[in-house]
């Protein structure tokens, strides 16, 4: 495989200033990052350190291998919305356990008793879709109120899901360990309850349907939590723990042990040293449009983060619009299709034969999206646009390998759907906090609505007013830009995190780790390509 030839200089303007713009959206992601690394008010931190029990972060620290790389997944997920705060209450993600790669939930009970918003029980479900799919078992580190009452609307519905979830992985061999650290009531209870293996923590887990006040009010008995749902009770009563911990120290070395136990063949997970990109990482800053009117050519972003910087470029003369070639990461094959433009009909053809490509030798896809759509006008809808691009998401929907989504740039229209956006179920779908996500560009979307707007006029003979709709145009630029951006995206949980492009290769790595620990398996065969 032959080695990239950067073109890149890095000396010139035009590289310092885009440079220069992306570091000021690097900066802007860490301010976010640490919106999402809140675990409550310093009152209650202070509290929970008193008592002598560890935060969620801490508990997922003391859970994971030494060494082990972590990656986080939806710490967005919120923001914006009318609920506990960017994160939610828990904090969820990879890493390994006992040498096994395991998905963790850690209940963030310093916010609100862990109790469950709207933005926290969509995370979880995507969670739960994760694990599902790349046979992850789960460690769940219980310490939840249960259904946030107030949002009982929006979540009851949907919050049964979990539970059906844990079940259905359950019966699929992807166990799920819980380890009780606090209370743990109503919603919160049946998740030690629906768990392969449950620990909970002496003289802290509290584990109950009802607590005392409710089943004061229901039954107008008198009890107490220890006795109504203590971890002793459980432990030696009711069977609901399989394992009484000392405390959460032991707790955590009971997860671990378990784990041991069920995977005795994993301990081992480092793998043979890898050829590193012949480019370095930093460089990306200066390579990726901060504006993403600007184009940039995806094949130099490649070449950062692919192993050795060797990419086999497929058709590279043909349907150019459209990069797609084979390279490793990790050591492990990946086909990579990557947006340099609009998408024509050769572009979608193409793009639509490598996809088949792929599926036939079971080798995983990887989607960069820098993309406005598809090419509109006359000359293109005579020569089959819709058909051609329609090729393209039919070999999208109907792939079955795993495929892996970035977002380098823009995301508009149907070019989402046709290089695997949110709604085609890509393994993991990350974006760039230069990113812009929505159905057209913030301008067009205006200039399309004047458009109509003088043509309402028209036909019903009266004037327009250009002035009013000049102010209406710009009011619906700043609120489409609002909604378009990459943290309302991450908030509303379109993708799985806002990356610093810089750690795209260290994303991927674990990432291609995380989807081999399934059979990579391509179709068999596909929808009708209409021709």
């Amino acid at each position: 495989m032959s080695v990239f030839r950067s073109k890149i200089n890095a000396n010139s303007e035009s590289y310092k200033r885009n440079y220069a713009l992306m570091q000021e959206k690097i900066l802007e992601l860490d301010g976010k990052v640490k919106e999402a690394l809140f675990q409550g008010e310093d009152k209650y931190l202070k509290r929970t350190k008193a008592a002598g029990k560890l935060l969620a972060r801490e508990r997922i620290e003391l859970l994971l291998d030494r060494d082990s790389p972590f990656m986080e997944l939806c710490p967005f997920a919120g923001w914006g919305m009318d609920g506990f705060g960017t994160g939610g209450t828990i904090v969820c993600g990879i890493g390994f356990v006992s040498g096994t790669l395991c998905m963790i939930n850690s209940n963030v009970g310093t916010i609100k008793g862990g109790a469950i918003d709207y933005a926290t029980l969509q995370k979880g479900l995507r969670m739960g879709e994760i694990a599902m799919e790349n046979g992850l078992p789960t460690i769940v580190m219980v310490e939840s109120a249960g259904a946030n009452l107030p949002d009982q609307a929006k979540i009851f519905n949907y919050g049964g899901a979990n539970f059906r979830d844990i079940i259905q992985r359950s019966k699929a061999r992807f166990p799920t360990i819980s380890i009780v650290f606090g209370n743990s009531t109503a919603g919160g209870a049946y998740i030690p309850g629906m768990s392969d293996y449950t620990i909970m923590v002496k003289d802290e887990a509290k584990v109950f349907l009802a607590g005392p006040p409710l089943v004061k009010m229901a039954t107008n008995e008198v009890t107490d939590e220890e006795s109504l749902g203590g971890a002793k009770m459980h432990s030696a009563v009711s069977g609901v723990s399989d394992y009484l911990a000392e405390d959460q120290e032991d707790g955590i070395r009971l997860a671990r042990e378990i784990m041991t136990n069920l995977f005795p063949g994993n301990a081992n997970y480092a793998k043979e040293k890898i050829e590193e990109p012949k480019y370095e990482v930093e460089e990306i800053l200066g390579i990726v449009s901060a504006d993403i009117k600007i184009p940039f050519d995806q094949r130099e972003l490649i070449a950062r983060f692919v192993d050795g910087s060797e990419f086999s470029e497929f058709k590279p003369l043909y349907g150019s619009t459209l990069i797609t070639g084979f390279a490793k990461v990790n050591g492990y094959s990946i086909g990579i299709l990557a947006n340099n433009g609009v998408l024509f009909s050769e572009a979608a053809n193409k793009g639509a034969q490598f996809i088949q490509l792929c599926n036939q030798k079971d080798i995983p896809l990887l989607f960069l999206q820098n993309i406005t759509g598809f090419m509109v006008g006359r000359k293109y809808e005579e020569e089959g646009i819709i058909k051609n691009g329609a090729k393209l998401i039919n070999a999208v929907s109907n792939s079955t390998v795993p495929a892996i989504t970035i977002i380098t740039g823009a995301s508009y229209g149907a070019g989402n759907y046709a290089m695997c956006g949110r709604a085609y179920k890509p393994r993991f779908l990350f974006s760039y906090p230069n990113s812009k996500i929505a159905v057209m560009g913030p301008d067009q979307l205006a200039g399309v609505m004047q458009i109509i707007g003088r043509q309402a006029a028209e036909k019903s003979g009266i004037a327009y007013d250009e002035e009013q709709g000049a102010q209406v145009a710009k009011f619906m630029v700043m609120e489409a830009d609002k909604q378009s951006n990459a943290w309302y995206a991450s908030g509303q949980l379109w993708d799985d995190g806002v990356i610093d492009p810089r750690e795209t290769r260290n994303y991927l790595k674990f990432c291609m780790e995380v989807i081999h620990n399934t059979e990579v398996k391509g179709a068999e065969g596909y929808g009708v390509f209409r021709m």
